[in-house]
């Protein structure tokens, strides 16, 4: 008997663009419920301040509650984005609802790309449409930086699964995946732990000579990409860092006496000392300069952790039991969080015996790498939206398993060994 699943997965195209315009639709009309001072471009929040400067005045600065000059505190792609679309409809509503427009895509390309993921990665093109669809209709506030990594880490992810899969890989097609790969790093840092462990399986799996010359010019492209921004850094603070200054801050903000493993939380019982939102901290930072306030405030949170070893263990316990679980502190948003990670998990029990070696890789790599930076910050639900879709995936693969499909299908690849050019 023929069921809804089995037609979208022979209409591909159409499969696509139904998850799409779900997924678009439901987040335009949630963007109908964002208040007007949202909606209007403004300088409230750390990227929309820094993309007002952009537009304003050229330059990437004053992120903070008061104007301090260059800065490197986010990454530099969103908020150029975020300038292009100022530059081309003004400091305009129409310019703050294209914006929220453009995120809601990403969402919903995120989503209607998950079949064909889904197929690559394999756990079969009926769970990437079971993922897709629950991710389309599955609304929350929309993290438009989070939303275009999670699409862009898809992407990169599928394109290794094709490169350790076919026979050969040519220099150029190594450069262009590190320039990706560089491109998402100006977008999320945090992504860095998942092409690391990429290229060391990739080394590792191909055992030859030829597979460090491959995982150098992957790293090549990599650093290629990234030279602008780093050169952009090092001469405007006299110093190298990736990518972004403000890790030594956010150890602070999630380290300190009284502080709780949810941000939010955290903000009610003390002082958070961020200069996004408060002055004598802004000032203190126009004062030092960005790197020096910065660097002050790492070590005012390693010394912290040092002297209150057991208070971070346990900090450290709770973050990572909300990164998986949802904000314990509200019932309704951890019961379906946790729910899509309990759905993951057994979707990964059953599904990943079936799996390939590298399909096996870029599913667990990002599970495993991804949260790590995360587990030692203050937690935020956005965090693992750039992961959320594989969560999906694997859940999807639980529901299509529940309903009988790998059986009837036949799916499953078995265990890929070794790499085509060495069987």
């Amino acid at each position: 008997m023929r069921t809804p699943l089995d037609w979208l997965g022979r209409h591909p195209g159409w499969t696509f663009g139904l998850i799409f315009l779900v997924a678009f639709a439901l987040r335009v009309a949630f963007v109908r419920l964002v208040p007007y001072e949202v909606l209007m471009p403004h300088t409230r929040w750390e990227i929309e301040a820094i993309a007002h400067a952009i537009f304003t005045r050229g330059e990437f600065a004053d992120p903070y509650a008061l104007p301090t000059g260059s800065t490197a505190h986010v990454p530099p792609l969103y908020p150029i984005l975020l300038s292009g679309i100022y530059r081309v409809f003004g400091l305009t509503l129409t310019a703050g609802v294209v914006a929220w427009m453009l995120g809601a895509a990403f969402y919903g390309l995120m989503y209607a790309i998950l079949p064909s993921i889904g197929e690559r990665f394999g756990v079969g093109r009926q769970a990437g449409i079971i993922a897709g669809f629950v991710g389309a209709v599955w609304v929350h506030w929309l993290s438009q930086v989070e939303a275009l990594a999670g699409l862009i880490l898809a992407l990169l992810l599928a394109a290794f699964v094709r490169r350790w899969t076919d026979a050969r890989t040519s220099p150029s097609q190594s450069v262009l995946l590190g320039i990706g790969w560089g491109i998402a790093f100006l977008l999320k840092p945090a992504l860095l732990p998942l092409l690391l462990g990429c290229l060391g399986f990739e080394i590792w799996w191909r055992r030859s000579p030829g597979a460090w010359h491959a995982a150098a010019l992957v790293a090549l492209g990599t650093l290629l990409a990234l030279i602008p921004w780093t050169v952009r850094n090092y001469h405007t603070f006299d110093t190298a860092f990736f990518v972004r200054s403000n890790f030594g801050l956010e150890l602070r903000v999630g380290n300190h006496a009284g502080a709780h493993a949810d941000i939010d939380v955290s903000h009610t019982r003390v002082p958070l000392r961020h200069p996004r939102t408060d002055e004598t901290e802004a000032a203190k930072l126009r004062a030092m300069g960005e790197i020096a306030y910065m660097r002050q405030a790492r070590a005012e949170a390693v010394q912290w952790i040092r002297e209150n070893p057991g208070d971070f263990l346990r900090l450290t316990v709770a973050r990572i039991a909300y990164f998986w679980l949802g904000p314990l502190h509200d019932p309704l948003m951890a019961f379906w969080t946790a729910l899509l990670t309990g759905l993951a998990a057994v979707g990964a029990w059953h599904i990943l015996p079936r799996m390939t070696r590298p399909q096996r890789v870029v599913t667990l790599i990002p599970l495993a790498g991804f949260p790590l930076v995360y587990y030692v910050m203050a937690y935020m639900p956005r965090y693992r939206i750039p992961i959320e879709w594989i969560l999906l995936l694997l859940a999807g693969a639980a529901v299509w398993a529940g309903l009988g499909g790998y059986r009837t299908s036949g799916h499953g690849h078995g265990d890929a060994t070794t790499p085509p050019a060495e069987r």
